[in-house]
C-alpha cells in the first residue's frame, strides 16, 4: 500500500460518481439526427467519452465531416444534453454513502470533469449536494486547460486548501490515469466505469477498485483522521 496519507480526493465525474453514459448517449445521437448523420451504440459512445464534448462530436462524426457541421452537432448536442441531462443518469449504487463516509472522516472532496461546465455543477449540486465542496468543469476559455492537462485539478486543490502531496484522484480511464501522472497526484482506478478493467491494470495506479466499498476503504485507511491530522 502506498505510504501517502490523504486529506482530500479529487474525483471525475462521468463512470465514477456518475453512470451518465445512457444520457450522454441519447444527446449524441439526437444531434446527429438532426444533422443527418448515422446513430451511434452505445459500446461506440462509451469509447467516446473522456475527453470532453468537443471530442465526442469529432469521434461521433463520420470521417471527413466540415467544421460547420462539426459545430451544428456540437450546438444541438449541448442544447439536448443541457435539457436531458438527468434523464437517466445516476450515482452508481454505494456512492452517495461513500460520500457521507468521506465526509464524516473529514476527507474534502472536488469534481474535475471535462463536462461543460454548468452541466458538471449541475449534476454535482442534484445529485451529492454540499458534500463535494468543489466542482469543476471545462473551462478552456479562462485559459485552464482540460484534462489529462493537470491545471483543473491543480485549481480545484487550491480551492479545497490543500497540496497535491495529500490529495489522492479518482477516476475509470485512461484521461485519469493522465491526468493524475501531470499533477504528480497518486490515482485510484475504478472498473465500475466506461473502461475494461484489463486496460486500467495496464496503468498501474495505487489501487484498481472494483466496488464503492473497496474504494472507501483504501482511501479511509490511507486517510487524516481526528488522531492524526496536523
Amino acid at each position: 500500500m502506498t505510504e501517502k496519507r490523504y486529506d482530500a480526493v479529487v474525483f471525475d465525474l462521468d463512470g465514477t460518481l456518475l453512470n451518465t453514459l445512457d444520457d450522454l448517449a441519447n444527446a449524441i445521437n439526437e444531434a446527429l439526427a438532426v444533422c443527418g448523420f448515422p446513430r451511434r451504440t452505445l459500446d461506440e459512445v462509451r469509447r467516446f467519452v473522456g475527453n470532453g464534448v468537443v471530442k465526442l462530436v469529432q469521434r461521433a462524426v463520420p470521417e471527413g465531416t466540415s467544421a460547420e457541421e462539426k459545430d451544428r452537432v456540437l450546438q444541438t448536442f449541448k442544447e439536448y444534453y443541457s435539457a436531458h441531462f438527468r434523464d437517466l443518469t445516476r450515482p452508481y449504487p454505494g456512492i452517495p454513502e461513500a460520500l457521507d463516509r468521506l465526509r464524516e472522516s473529514r476527507i474534502r472532496m472536488a469534481i474535475v470533469s471535462n463536462k461543460f461546465q454548468s452541466a458538471t455543477e449541475g449534476l454535482s449540486d442534484y445529485y451529492f449536494g454540499d458534500r463535494i465542496a468543489v466542482a469543476a468543469g471545462e473551462n478552456e476559455v479562462a485559459g485552464i486547460r482540460k484534462k489529462p492537462a493537470p491545471d483543473m485539478v491543480f485549481s480545484a486543490l487550491e480551492k479545497l486548501g490543500t497540496k497535491r502531496e495529500r490529495a489522492l484522484y479518482v477516476g475509470d480511464s485512461e484521461v485519469d490515469a493522465q491526468t493524475a501522472a501531470a499533477a504528480g497526484m497518486d490515482c485510484l482506478l475504478v472498473s465500475w466505469g466506461f473502461r475494461d478493467r484489463a486496460l486500467l491494470e495496464t496503468f498501474h495506479p495505487v489501487f484498481l477498485a472494483d466496488t464503492p466499498e473497496q474504494m472507501l476503504d483504501f482511501i479511509i485507511r490511507c486517510g487524516y483522521n481526528d488522531t492524526n491530522t496536523k
